[in-house]
């Protein structure tokens, strides 16, 4: 409706009829090229009806008070179209006066003096009234401004969906320009940008979640650039594909303003018309104001959104924490892992690989829709680019943002499963590559940036699951070979028993019978001969007895320590053995262990090494009793015998360590770590 009552546009001038012509809000929603028409139309119309109202008058209109009528035509101009349209009506209106009602009548040259005066009145009125009018729809823009801020304010306040903010945004902007449509967008880490809000028009040009190539001369594409403002005013010879697209809805001009948040460049906020006239010169500036008043908004949306992202992570965490600490199968952790791995990163699937020692990857977890075709058990070949063998090959995280460029068999199965891109994390047990944590998208963005990061607090969780149920088997089977051992050594020490000590002592006792026997039949020859047989055996008995308790605990150990332990073993050794003892007496447990590793590695070094020089080193290091047995034979040695596994038995029962290098032709270490606690007190060996 083009023309209202005058009091519902300004409180500046208080009149009615039809001398009060335009509604100022419509006629600010024109287009300029409408709006300049309408002007001129309304302009002629006011000083036309001013004039017939003065010729009906009864009174004479040559009379210079009547003239002011002419100010229902100046004023109501004035105020809607501003200052020039406000001169040219004072103008107007003095001439047409003076043409129609001042003798000599129908002559445009102002002869009567009071023409100037009504003339410079007009004009006075004109740019008053219109700069009144201006301030106050300035004012009312302002207002305009921060109601609609506060309409965003308490939607961030409510907790409403980011969508929903974004597209409360598009509307406050494209009704404070006056524009046909405005957008939110938000600029991604691939270079492209993805609509998050649009309203009007645009809705039909940039559809939410429409992904957008930001190449050529486009607005976006413009601001994504420089991170400055922009304006395009013609798409018709613009290039790239959002222009094509703009060409296709008849979008005219655009302006667009970035969105930095937290220093950086966000997004961007755009306006954009249909219309022939270009958008108002001012239209960057009240954008880019605009956003820097969102600009908070879209902060605490992202805040909030980032807030509840670490608690649902938090408590995925404890969730997966929980069954690792009851200690529940490996099967369970690692489908509970890839369940929580899959929702949180909202994937369409998840896996748990482990590989296997010859090559290749085996299922030992799975969740998702895709995750049904990679069931538990299946076996794949290490082959192409998949994240599955990146992650075996770099022993790092990994990602595929586009499958269709991937090589070997497992992308083209992510391809035929309609899966785009993947990310996988490895899992290292104990400073080992174990397997590794994969998920896979059908989405066409590609995984967030910290995705990697997010999957390797699940991974930690695994390796530690892993790493405890490995612990349980090691600790279970150690315990097992203890008691094995300590029935062989039973077995053994009765054996060696039986028959050694024991048929010494079973034939000395029946020699001594015999010797008796004679000795009652009074033949001395007989019974000298039986009683030296008799001590001969049981002085064998008692030889064979000492090296039985010798091959429990010498003691040259039990009585001198590890320094005369270990020099005893030497002496015994073919080959030539410098030792190096720096240490006093310790605890029995530890001073027997100590004694039987270097025992078993110079058993070892005699046996199998070849070598020429053998070196033995025991010594205090921080509080951890050091010891090394070093020779220089073939090397090779096997690290899985019994007798080395028996002594991690031993080690392991005191917290200690055992570690063997043995390259081929560089000779063997064996070196053990064990903890020592306080030994103040113990005597020293002298």
């Amino acid at each position: 409706m083009l023309f209202r009552h005058i009091g519902s546009v300004s409180p500046v001038i208080g009149c009615s009829g039809i001398a009060c012509a335009a509604s100022d809000h419509d006629v600010h929603m024109m287009r300029p090229t409408h709006r300049r028409l309408t002007g001129w139309i309304v302009s002629a119309t006011l000083v036309a009806a001013v004039s017939g109202v003065l010729e009906l008058l009864e009174s004479d209109p040559s009379a210079s008070t009547v003239a002011v009528l002419y100010l229902f035509a100046v004023i109501p101009v004035a105020i809607v179209w501003g200052t020039a349209f406000g001169v040219l009506v004072a103008v107007a209106s003095t001439l047409t006066y003076d043409y129609l009602f001042v003798p000599p009548k129908y002559s445009l040259v102002p002869t009567d003096p009071r023409d100037w005066l009504r003339l410079t009145g007009f004009l006075a009125a004109a740019v008053v009234v219109s700069e009144l009018a201006a301030r106050w729809r300035e004012s009312a823009r302002l207002a305009a401004e921060q109601a609609a801020l506060r309409r965003v304010a308490t939607l961030v306040a409510e907790g409403a969906a980011a969508e929903t903010v974004f597209a409360a945004v598009a509307n406050e902007v494209a009704l404070l320009l006056e524009v046909d449509g405005a957008a939110v967008l938000r600029f991604d880490s691939d270079g492209g940008a993805t609509v998050v809000g649009s309203w009007g028009k645009m809705t039909e040009a940039l559809p939410v979640d429409r992904r957008l190539t930001l190449d050529g001369d486009s607005v976006t594409a413009l601001v994504y650039r420089t991170a400055r403002s922009a304006r395009f005013d013609d798409y018709e010879h613009a290039s790239g594909s959002i222009a094509a697209r703009a060409r296709t809805v008849r979008l005219r001009s655009a302006v667009g303003s970035p969105i930095l948040v937290d220093r950086g460049l966000w997004g961007a906020l755009v306006a954009g018309t249909w219309h022939l006239d270009r958008l108002a010169a001012d239209a960057e500036s009240r954008v880019a104001q605009f956003t820097e008043l969102v600009v908070a908004a879209i902060s605490n949306v992202q805040a909030r959104s980032e807030v509840q992202r670490l608690a649902d992570e938090q408590a995925a965490l404890r969730r997966v924490a929980t069954i690792v600490a009851r200690e529940c199968p490996p099967e369970e952790v690692f489908a509970k892992v890839a369940e929580e791995v899959g929702r949180l990163l909202k994937t369409d699937a998840a896996v748990v690989w482990r590989y296997e020692p010859g090559g290749g990857a085996t299922v030992v977890g799975s969740w998702g829709e895709l995750g049904g075709t990679v069931p538990v058990g299946r076996r794949i070949e290490l082959d192409g680019d998949s994240v599955t063998a990146l992650v075996y090959r770099t022993k790092r995280p990994a990602r595929v943002d586009a499958h269709e460029h991937a090589t070997g068999s497992v992308a083209a199965d992510a391809r035929s499963l309609g899966s785009r891109s993947a990310v996988g994390t490895p899992i290292i047990v104990n400073q080992r590559l174990w397997g590794s944590l994969g998920v896979e998208s059908s989405r066409a963005e590609p995984m967030p940036l910290d995705a990697e990061s997010r999957m390797t607090e699940f991974t930690e969780l695994v390796a530690t699951a892993i790493s405890n149920v490995q612990a349980r088997s090691e600790l279970a089977a150690s315990r097992a070979r203890i008691v094995a051992g300590a029935d062989d050594e039973r077995r053994r020490v009765v054996r060696d028993l039986h028959d050694g000590a024991q048929q010494r002592l079973v034939h000395s006792i029946i020699t001594l019978k015999l010797a008796n026997r004679a000795v009652q039949n009074a033949d001395d020859d007989s019974a000298l001969a039986l009683m030296a047989e008799a001590l001969m055996h049981t002085e064998r008995a008692n030889a064979e007895l000492r090296e039985l308790a010798h091959g429990i605990l010498p003691s040259a150990l039990t009585q001198g320590g590890l320094r005369a332990g270990v020099r005893e073993l030497a002496s015994r050794t073919r080959v030539p053995v410098a030792v190096d003892v720096s240490v006093d007496r310790l605890p029995a447990a530890i001073e027997a262990t100590a004694y039987f590793v270097v025992a078993e590695a110079l058993t070892n070094v005699a046996k199998h090494a070849r070598a020429e020089h053998v070196e033995v080193t025991l010594l205090i290091e921080d509080g951890t009793l050091a010891v090394q047995i070093r020779d220089d034979g073939v090397g090779g040695a096997r690290t899985d015998g019994s007798g080395l596994t028996g002594l991690a038995d031993r080690l392991a029962a005191l917290d200690g360590e055992l570690r063997i290098e043995s390259p081929p032709d560089g000779g063997t270490v064996v070196a053990a770590a064990i903890p020592v606690p306080d030994t103040r007190g113990l005597p020293a060996t002298n």
